[in-house]
Formats: C-alpha cells, structure tokens, sequence
C-alpha cells in the first residue's frame, strides 16, 4: 500500500504543478524585471505552475515562439496583441506589469553633434531590439508624429542589453529606442547623452501618446487563455504577488533578488536605473481601457492596414483573472 500511496502522492503533486513556458523578449531589461523577480521569489511554484522562462532578443522573437509552439505565454509588450489583431490573429493580454512602456529614444553619442532631433533621423541607422518588436512600432510612430516617412530610416537589431549599448558606443548605428537599464548605463558614461522621447514616467509617456499607454504583460493566444484558465490564474497570482513585493521593497532589497547575470558588474548603475524604473511597475495588474484605446489609436495612426481593420480592442485583453485573484487573495490584488 505505501509504495502505492507515494505513486498516488507523486501524481497529484505533478497535477497541482502544471508546466507553463514564457517567452521572455529581452530578460535583462527592467521592463521585464517583474516575470523574472516571480521566479526568482518562488512565486509561480507557490501559485502552482512550474514555470520556465526562455529568454529572446525582442518582443516580436518572443511572438513567434508561442505563434510557432515553442512557448505557452509571451511576457511582452501589450501592443503586439493590437497589432496581431489587424491580421486576424487573436491575441490576449490577461495581467499588465507595466503602467509605462519605458521607451527611450537616444542619440548615439558619435553623433551628438549631427542628430539634434528626431526630424534629423531621416536617412539615418536606427537600433531596436528587433525588428517588428515594440521598439520598431515606436520609432515609426515617432518619424511618422515628426513628418517623417518611416521607410526612410534603416532599422537594425541590436537587442536590448549589452550588444545595444555596444552598438551605441561604437557608433555602429545614429541613434536608438532603448529600455533601462541599458539607457542608464549609457548616460552614466555619456553625461550630455543626447535623449529625443522618453516614456519612462506618467508625464513624458501622456506627452507622446496623449494619456496613459500600457507596456509589459503576460499575454498568449486567446484560444490558450481559454483553455488554460488554471494556469492563466496562477500566472496572474505569481505577478500580482510579485508587484506587491516589488513596491514593499526598496530598490537595494530588489536587485539583490535578481540574478548576477542580469545586474552585471556595476550595481550602482543597474541601481541607478531600476529606481528610474519602479514607478512603472503596476500597482495592480488592471489594464486600464483607455490605455488599450490609445495603442490602437497610435497604431490606426501610423498603420492604415491596423486603421482600417476595425479592430475591437476589448478582445485584446482581460481583466478577469486579476479580479478574481483579488477576490481570492482577499485584497485589492494590489
């Protein structure tokens, strides 16, 4: 019986711990730091779901893996669900991290004296971390906001960590949308680091896109979220639970959770940036509609194959799990 009983054992534990891959695209940037902290906190083991985390070049990469099998969720920029939708993809967001998208458009400091604003990026190499990812989606709403025809301007992969900074450095490419904390290594170098739009604060996101525009989310096929609703709300427990830590915490207890690799060498400057980077970090997981409103309307307006789609945006996401964590959490799931 007792050899029987541990098969038993073993085999609800296995059931209670359900194995879900997130496609994470570009784990050393800040704006992902909030999926890599619940892992490093125990928090997806203790919702119950065994998670593992692959980590891509850029957002558009981490599509492809859950488009393409290779992974269950993507832990990417909320935009992509809007853009997917103009091709009849549906995608849904069920869990935002990110208030701000955090978005930098930076000068390479080679070029300080010939790039002085984002008008004189025509012709010019731009970096983002991959082409179709977020970073492209905001620089051609940038060039296009400032009257610039966006296939103007060459657009280069360079990534979102060290391969970008070096680019950067080495003046392999003009310019560059960049992320923290790879931004604030730049300026802790480059003291007069030329920055052209900066949406790392409530103030210059409202700014550029006119109010408030979500970044970071946990999001997967509509069609997943269906039929894994046990495994979508551990997700969003693990990630609430995590935002609640990460804004009971001070930066210094923060950083010292999160993994060598990704803090490098010098410490003061991820420091540095990861306090820049905290008041972006949700309080409470909730998309607010009318941030997913203004993605659609920036999309529609620098995209005539997304403006003519008659898109419903409220497909795009939910907010149904992060309610009813709070209900079962006992809180506001704050």
């Amino acid at each position: 019986m007792a050899p029987l009983f541990a098969l038993l054992m073993l085999s609800d534990m296995a059931a209670a711990q359900s194995k879900v891959t997130i496609a994470v695209g570009g784990g050393a940037c800040l704006c992902y730091l909030p999926t890599v902290l619940a892992r490093e906190l125990g928090e997806f083991d203790r919702a119950g779901v065994s998670v593992e985390l692959v980590d891509l070049k850029g957002g558009s990469d981490a599509l492809k893996a859950v488009l393409g099998g290779s992974a269950d969720v993507v832990s990417g920029y909320f935009d992509h669900c809007v853009n997917l939708a103009a091709k009849k993809q549906e995608l849904q967001s069920f869990v935002v991290y990110d208030r701000y998208p955090g978005l930098v458009l930076v000068v390479s400091p080679k070029h300080t004296d010939e790039i002085k604003s984002i008008k004189d990026l025509a012709g010019k190499k731009v970096g983002v971390s991959a082409p179709g990812s977020s970073t492209d989606f905001f620089l051609k709403f940038m060039l296009k906001k400032n009257g610039l025809d966006p296939a103007g301007t060459s657009v280069i992969g360079v990534g979102l960590g060290a391969t970008a900074v070096a680019a950067m450095q080495q003046g392999q490419i003009d310019a560059a949308v960049m992320l923290d904390p790879a931004v604030t290594v730049l300026q802790g170098t480059y003291k007069d680091l030329r920055i052209l739009s900066d949406t790392r604060t409530a103030h210059d996101t409202q700014a550029v896109f006119g109010g408030d525009y979500p970044g970071g989310a946990l999001y997967s096929t509509t069609a997943w979220v269906k039929s894994h609703e046990k495994e979508v709300q551990a997700l969003t427990v693990a990630i609430l639970n995590t935002l609640t830590w990460i804004h009971s915490h001070t930066p210094e207890e923060i950083m010292a959770k999160m993994p060598e690799g990704l803090v490098g060498k010098d410490k003061a400057l991820y420091l540095a940036a990861l306090k820049n980077t905290i008041p972006m970090y949700s309080l409470d997981g909730r998309m607010d509609p009318k941030g997913a409103d203004a993605v659609l309307a920036v999309f529609s307006e620098s995209s005539p194959e997304i403006a003519k789609a008659n898109i419903d945006v409220t497909k795009t996401w939910t907010n149904k799990y992060v309610e009813q964590a709070g209900r079962t959490m006992g809180t506001n799931a704050k």
